[in-house]
């Protein structure tokens, strides 16, 4: 199968979904995601389900435990792993969080990387290590976060620093920012307008938990409430339809419900694409 950029609509394939969806693969969805971490390690039929899902379908990977920002020297032969999955299966994009979860050990956690000019370099350093073994650009997603510490410029600020002088690609979630804006007090639409429309290789939309009205936790548990479908909006009237895919990672319904917000990320592209043939035709 030829592969192609993504485009469209995706969702996240989970280890337990397979065998319901390898032999009647929904063709609703565009691309697919899954998490090498989850799947490097296996072999046998696992392997091979997911050869031939591959095979028949559009995919790209989002990682867990690269610690682009970790303390730790870079873990080389995971990287070089994760080269040769992308290879086998091939899968053109890897993405990361701009965050990390290791240091003495691995936390099992995405903790914040200290806002600063000196972690800018730091981080820029490692992607540009990873590039070079992956032979990809790697992709890093703006991540939700609880604390920031020792910070001396904004998540903004560091956010643009790190994908203009890495030259790497963005994931751009838009539920972290809605996340991100009531936890931190910022404005979502405002931190919205500053990424940049280039670097943005597809999207996340997902659900999160309301702990309190001024403390939401990213848990990719619930479905995605509506001022997160009102921000995926507004970041297609600002950066044009990108492809964007839904998460879910743990209180998985049925198929044919995930399928329901599928259909609406689909519903709200197609309206903005409409939106921009007329503008253009004007």
């Amino acid at each position: 199968m030829q592969k192609k950029h993504l485009s469209g609509v995706g969702l996240g394939l989970r280890r337990e979904m397979i065998n319901e969806l390898i032999d009647d693969i929904p063709r609703s969805v565009d691309f697919w995601e899954v998490a090498p971490e989850n799947w490097i390690p296996l072999g046998g039929k696992y392997q091979k389900q997911l050869s031939q899902f591959t095979h028949t379908s559009q995919f790209t990977t989002h990682g867990l435990s690269l610690s682009i920002g970790g303390p730790e020297p870079l873990d080389i032969n995971f990287v070089k792993d994760v080269k040769a999955f992308l290879d086998k299966h091939n899968i053109q994009h890897y993405s990361e969080h701009l965050s990390y979860c290791s240091g003495k050990g691995h936390l099992y956690d995405l903790m914040p990387i200290p806002f600063s000019e000196e972690a800018v370099k730091y981080v820029v350093e490692r992607v540009n290590q990873v590039q070079d073994i992956i032979e990809r650009p790697l992709i890093l997603e703006n991540v939700s976060y609880y604390a920031a510490p020792n910070a001396q410029i904004s998540e903004q600020d560091f956010t643009l620093a790190v994908l203009e002088e890495s030259n790497c690609k963005m994931l751009l979630d838009v539920n972290n920012i809605y996340v991100n804006s009531i936890n931190h007090g910022y404005d979502a639409e405002s931190f919205l307008k500053a990424m940049p429309t280039a670097r943005i290789a597809y999207g996340h939309i997902a659900g999160h938990y309301d702990e309190a009205d001024d403390l939401k936790v990213d848990t990719h548990g619930a479905d995605v409430i509506q001022p997160v479908w009102d921000l995926l909006e507004k970041a297609y009237e600002i950066h044009g339809v990108f492809p964007t895919l839904l998460e879910r990672d743990f209180n998985i319904p049925p198929i044919e419900e995930l399928l329901l917000e599928v259909e609406k990320i689909r519903q709200i592209q197609h309206k903005h694409m409409m939106a921009l043939s007329h503008k253009d035709l004007a």
